[in-house]
């Protein structure tokens, strides 16, 4: 099904070999499609680095306010580059009144400020506007969204928090050491009931847990491409966020003309292919055909069973899950009792946004339920096309009205569904989705209230033949079906033409921007300290913690422009205690600032046995995980932290660099700690890292540190020598980190105002 090669693999003739020495002489990464683009981009004249300019930004509506409110205060005049600002996550939530909309009023009088694109609500979900009217072979688009993936179509996106978007806007590069390239061979195609998410789940499993293919670019090529239709594989690609890759690439052919014609964009077209030659860093071959329909059950892609494996051993499997619920939200399931005739009983169906809510998804799904009903039992199935020019095809091909008359619900277009605001299901149900993550509390449970849900991620395809049996677990290879042939028809862009502010390159700099009350400047952000005094807020030993953990997604993103509200929520459904530490740390900083040492803090100083200068401390609060930052790119899982008076994270490694980069810019030092053992900290310790501005400007890689444990029952306390480390950084970096945030850092350089 998925084979993996973990050493150097050269394409000879479009065949890829893993002996011999490659015609080219050239070391890997030469000669791959994603070099080409990366080198198309580069500004940088140092071998092995990337200091890349993109072709174009684009974000939704929980990111933008907070970028354009942090390019305003770093100097912005004008976007300096197309900026589509989408509005698709949190237009339906109904939580603040007003605040929703407000946002969205401020986006349409930025868009019209600094020369933006403006789409309004419900229009489209963000990665579907960029596939159809953004983007072009071989560019390059950065988005302030994890999922900001057009590799199909010879777009390299990349995914990021809102501080790399800012340096774009603000003509500065985005800054990465070369990275490495994994050549995605597939072969064969995939049998009829067998959709992109089967593919994709199977990739997941295949190479997630190993780190396999982290901060990688996957590159697609093969025979296999050409039995894919382009939603196949846009649905696929879309998904390689969740492998830990950074981006993606594919070869184009024919099918990728006809799709850029089809939207009207003929000119963005060019042919993309590896050069003979081609030495890629490792490979991973797969062969379409021997795919089976997929569930990835909760709490990630990569945890994915065959449908058949999964109801040959449903009790072993969900006693399992029942186990891990309980250990990493605390809320005790009971799942044995959703097995009926040997199968798994669901209770809800959703095909939604950038992965799900594809033309051929949803056309597969009425095919499958032609004649059929849901019935009137407990399973539902909610439908959310992924733009409204693609509703509208629906609807001419009638594939909207046979849904419906099976019992399906069409809704707008929408990610609520992905990220916990909407279609929240219920307490102890099973939830199985076309979106592309079932992360713990993803789907919008409170685990505080004592409430669970598990998503498990499956195929439209899937989710379709389990609604023909009325929520018991089916994959589509079981019935007989062999997929829905017609024309689709043609797509209209006058839907677009009609709505959508095209501003770039005309900005109206004296247009005022519209605020709406929840609309609040950052705070100010203090520059870092000579010697950091940090007491842990917060310990987690998840083996991963997302930022959906960090920082809740669901109904809290409507205080998305709100810094200080947001950051109330900060890690609220994994550690409920750690606002009120943060905050009680950060009165401690107050206090010092204000020219007191508390006797608190001049007790930790006396046990270290340091004798520092007082003024040039900086207290912080600081998180331990052992492996944070997985999943969405947004950046408020690191500025809710310093919003709170964070100053550091300890992990024993990052998950993805996108979070990494957030820590960074919001001027979080990410040291790391060498994995040895357990990490003894609690919260309520204290960690002193002396002359850190000193070390970050002698750019060394260890940090000496003291781990001091307070007295427990009367004992002594304990002090532990550590060293903490912070990996590489580019000059820009270790600027950012001394100046506070890059908000500080570009106000510096503006020699303008940085906050309000």
């Amino acid at each position: 099904m998925i084979t993996v090669h973990t050493g150097p693999v050269y394409l000879i003739d479009g065949v890829p070999k893993t002996q011999g020495a490659p015609l080219s002489g050239e070391p890997p990464g030469k000669g791959t499609i994603a070099y080409r683009v990366l080198d198309a981009h580069n500004r940088s004249t140092q071998e092995g680095s990337y200091h890349i300019r993109f072709d174009q930004l684009i974000s939704h509506d929980i990111t933008y306010v907070g970028i354009i409110q942090s390019a305003r205060s770093s100097g912005l005049k004008q976007f300096s580059l197309p900026y589509g600002l989408t509005n698709c996550h949190n237009s339906l939530c109904a939580v603040g009144g007003t605040i929703n909309e407000d946002d969205h009023v401020f986006g349409l009088s930025a868009a019209r400020k600094y020369g933006g694109i403006y789409v309004p609500a419900n229009l489209a979900v963000l990665h579907q506007y960029a596939r159809e009217m953004m983007g072009l072979a071989g560019g390059m688009i950065l988005g302030s969204d994890s999922h900001t993936r057009y590799g199909p179509l010879g777009v390299m996106g990349i995914g990021e928090g809102g501080p790399e978007l800012v340096k774009q806007l603000l003509s500065h590069t985005y800054d990465i050491p070369a990275p490495e390239v994994v050549l995605v061979y597939l072969s064969n195609a995939p049998k009829p009931g067998v959709g992109p998410h089967d593919v994709a789940l199977a990739l997941c499993a295949a190479v997630y847990e190993q780190g396999l293919v982290k901060n990688s670019i996957l590159e697609f090529v093969g025979p296999g491409i050409a039995s894919l239709p382009m939603d196949f594989r846009l649905g696929l690609d879309v998904m390689t966020t969740e492998t830990g890759c950074l981006s993606s690439i594919w070869q184009t052919d024919e099918a990728v003309k006809d799709y850029y014609c089809r939207h009207g964009r003929e000119s963005a077209y060019s042919p993309l292919a590896p050069a003979q030659g081609a030495v890629y860093h490792r490979m991973i071959c797969i062969d379409l055909a021997q795919i089976e329909p997929m569930i990835a059950i909760p709490f990630h892609p990569s945890k994915a069973y065959t449908i058949r494996e999964l109801n040959a051993h449903a009790g072993d499997i969900l006693r399992s899950l029942e186990q891990d619920a309980q250990a990493q939200c605390g809320v005790p399931l009971t799942l044995t009792d959703k097995v009926s005739r040997g199968r798994l009983v669901t209770d809800q169906g959703i095909i939604a946004g950038c992965a799900g809510g594809l033309y051929d998804n949803i056309r597969e799904a009425a095919a499958l339920l032609s004649g059929a009903s849901l019935g009137d039992g407990d399973f539902s199935l909610s439908i959310y096309p992924a733009s409204m020019p693609l509703a509208l095809q629906l609807m001419e091909a009638g594939i909207q009205q046979a849904l419906i008359e099976a019992g399906a619900l069409f809704k707008p277009c929408f990610c609520g569904p992905c990220f916990g605001a909407g279609d929240v299901p219920a307490h102890n149900s099973f939830s199985i989705r076309h979106t592309t993550r079932n992360f713990p509390n993803r789907e919008g449970s409170r685990p505080g209230d004592g409430q669970l849900a598990l998503v498990a991620l499956m195929d439209a395809r899937s989710i379709a033949a389990t609604a023909r049996n009325q929520g018991l677990l089916t994959a589509a290879t079981e019935l007989a079906y062999t997929g829905k042939e017609g024309k689709r028809p043609p797509f209209n862009g006058d839907i677009y033409a009609k709505r959508v502010y095209q501003g770039f390159g005309k900005p109206e700099t004296e247009r005022p921007l519209r605020y709406g009350p929840n609309i609040r400047d950052w705070p100010k952000i203090e520059p870092l300290g000579e010697h950091l005094l940090l007491r842990l807020a917060s310990v987690i030993h998840d083996p991963v913690t997302t930022t959906d953990e960090l920082i809740p997604s669901g109904e809290t993103s409507s205080y998305r422009s709100n810094p200080q509200k947001l950051a109330s929520f900060t890690l609220s459904r994994r550690d409920p205690q750690y606002v009120k530490r943060a905050q009680e740390i950060r009165a401690l900083e107050t206090r010092r600032q204000q020219g007191e040492i508390p006797s608190e803090v001049a007790a930790v100083l006396e046990s270290l046995g340091d004798r520092l200068p007082r003024e040039g401390l900086h207290i912080g609060s600081v998180i331990f995980a052992r492996k944070p930052g997985d999943g969405s790119a947004r950046e408020q899982a690191a500025s809710c932290q310093r919003v709170l008076g964070g100053l550091a994270n300890i992990a024993y490694e990052y998950a993805t660099k996108r979070y990494r980069s957030n820590l960074i810019n919001w001027g979080m030092l990410p040291f790391t700690l060498e994995e040895v053992g357990d990490f003894t900290g609690e919260p309520g310790d204290w960690i002193l890292v002396p002359r850190v501005r000193e070390h970050l400007k002698a750019r060394e890689e260890g940090f000496p540190a003291k781990l001091w444990k307070p007295r427990q029952e009367g004992g002594p306390g304990v002090c532990i020598a550590l060293t903490l480390r912070i990996g590489e950084l580019s000059p820009d970096e270790g600027d950012i980190l001394c100046s506070g945030c890059l908000m500080n850092y570009y106000a510096a350089e503006a020699k303008e105002p940085c906050y309000g």
